[in-house]
């Protein structure tokens, strides 16, 4: 009988897995094939960004009414439904006609995307034990991370090897397989209460509006220059007022449609807010470390090379992190990984325009283990008070939370970024002057050095003042770069707090709920 119950609990691991992986990989799976798909479609590159931005939007607005769906409708065919419509969604994509289809296919296919990240680390904390909690969320955080780290090159290659529809062709056999295996091992929980009667629609109106005025801030607020722009300023407002709202009817409604009353336990509210700390900061640094590589002079594909090793040893991390959860406690694990990012971020910090691909594998390989030790722990501790009847809508909350402020450190990285640079090169510049005698030695080295190659006094200066200019350039968005990298240091010290009042133990209660 154990080795029956051992074997099913496997295969329910590796059934929510392959969904989780599909949902995770499609999250970034389409970024290298933007500029064929803009070309194919005659899209310019604004609309282009909805087919990523799409898939973002509706798997976030998906997220917090998981559970209330579940309720609803039973959870079993609300996944089994979630891979279908994922699948079915995938292959219209490829098939799609033109952009505006292309997008309502993506669309719907980040709803089904949107549903199983969240029911699979649910489940995954279902099926295993008490002891084996942190395992569990190890092997999620495998998911989690493989996905949008190979998504781009196993686009780029279905892509060049293919055509760009192959990269949503691809799941078509995979989520049959998926549904097959939840079919067959996916069971309804016996603690499930099925609900009826009305449906929230004020509360679900309220917070899709929310989410999709943020979502437009976080997307076009650098390019329309945030509030220098109508359109961000009014989305601003629209956002505030429909969350305010949101809230307040959730709160006094008789059956929310998302329960906020999840906030008042410690673990998890504790947990939620770090783990948005780590979402900002996380994304903000996947978005910015491909972009830091290419100033460097990497190309595309060399840059993803060189970001590989920080996906691996978060994969060993993970598990790893899992395994020591139970004998070292969710407060040490994060404290120890908060060290190992922040040490980290110190040593980008303090990197030049003049380093090598060696350089760049020692604090690619410490991000790595601290991001995935502390993934590990936030995963575990935030849901380990929660009650198993509620763990699916705290699953969907915190993911959200996650999600939301992963677009906001992406929309502070890159203004910062685009600031930072005109600061910095203001800096620079000013002391760039013909009473500079060191300016005065640089310009005549590099204009001796282009005479020398053929060309004339006036071009040969011309030339020495245009490199000069291309240097300050580069070391702005160095010095850009650097200082980001120490806010990003300096945001994790300060969450050190909140690490602090999390429970390091299991709740007795929490324990014999599992048991």
């Amino acid at each position: 009988m154990m080795l029956q119950a051992d074997r099913f609990k496997w295969m329910v691991c590796l059934t929510v897995l392959l969904g989780a992986i599909m949902s995770a990989v499609d999250t970034s799976i389409v970024n290298v094939a933007l500029p064929y798909m803009r070309g194919n479609l005659g899209a310019s590159v604004e609309e282009i960004t909805w087919v990523a931005s799409g898939y973002i939007l509706s798997s976030v607005i998906v997220m917090p009414v998981i559970a209330f769906l579940s309720a609803r409708f039973g959870r079993r065919p609300f996944y089994l439904f979630s891979v279908f419509l994922f699948t079915v969604s995938s292959m219209l994509c490829g098939m799609a006609w033109d952009l505006q289809s292309l997008i309502i296919f993506r669309v719907i296919q980040g709803i089904g995307g949107g549903v199983l990240l969240p029911i699979s680390q649910a489940i995954l904390r279902e099926t295993f034990s008490e002891k084996e909690q942190g395992l569990a969320m190890g092997i999620y955080g495998m998911a989690v991370v493989i996905g949008p780290a190979f998504g781009p090159a196993l686009g780029g290659w279905l892509t060049d090897n293919f055509s760009w529809p192959w990269i949503f062709f691809i799941n078509v056999p995979i989520g049959i397989i998926n549904f097959w295996m939840a079919a067959k091992y996916i069971q309804e929980p016996a603690f499930l209460v099925r609900q009826t009667g009305k449906i929230d629609w004020l509360g679900l109106i309220l917070m899709t509006v929310s989410f999709v005025a943020m979502q437009i801030i976080f997307e076009k607020g650098q390019d329309k220059g945030w509030y220098d722009s109508s359109l961000i300023v009014w989305s601003t407002v629209i956002a505030v007022v429909s969350l305010g709202l949101f809230i307040w009817r959730e709160l006094t409604v008789e059956k929310p449609v998302v329960d906020l009353s999840l906030f008042t336990d410690r673990n998890f509210i504790c947990g939620t807010l770090i783990g948005a700390v780590f979402g900002l900061c996380l994304y903000s640094t996947l978005f910015l470390q491909p972009l830091f590589l290419q100033q460097l002079g990497y190309s595309a594909n060399q840059t993803g090379m060189i970001l590989i090793p920080r996906s691996l040893i978060m994969a060993i991390a993970m598990p790893l992190a899992g395994r020591l959860y139970n004998s070292w406690g969710p407060r040490n694990i994060l404290l120890v990984g908060l060290g190992i990012t922040v040490c980290s971020y110190w040593q980008f910090a303090h990197l030049s325009l003049v380093v090598s691909g060696s350089d760049l594998i020692v604090p690619q390989l410490l991000q790595g283990m601290g991001f995935g030790m502390m993934f590990v722990a936030l995963s575990t501790v935030v849901l380990s008070t929660i009650d198993r009847p509620k763990m699916t809508a705290a699953v969907g909350l915190y993911n959200v939370t996650r999600q939301i402020m992963g677009s906001v450190g992406i929309a502070i990285a890159a203004s910062l970024l685009s600031n930072g640079q005109t600061l910095y090169r203001s800096v620079l510049v000013s002391h760039i002057t013909p009473y500079n005698p060191l300016v005065r030695h640089w310009v005549a080295k590099l204009s001796h050095g282009f005479e020398h190659h053929g060309m004339s006094v006036l071009s040969a200066q011309k030339a020495a003042l245009i490199s000069i200019s291309n240097q300050i350039d580069g070391q702005a968005q160095m010095l850009s770069f650097n200082h980001i990298f120490i806010l990003m240091a300096v945001i994790f010290i300060l969450s050190i707090p909140l690490m602090m009042t999390i429970k390091n133990k299991h709740s007795q209660a929490q324990a014999t709920v599992t048991e």
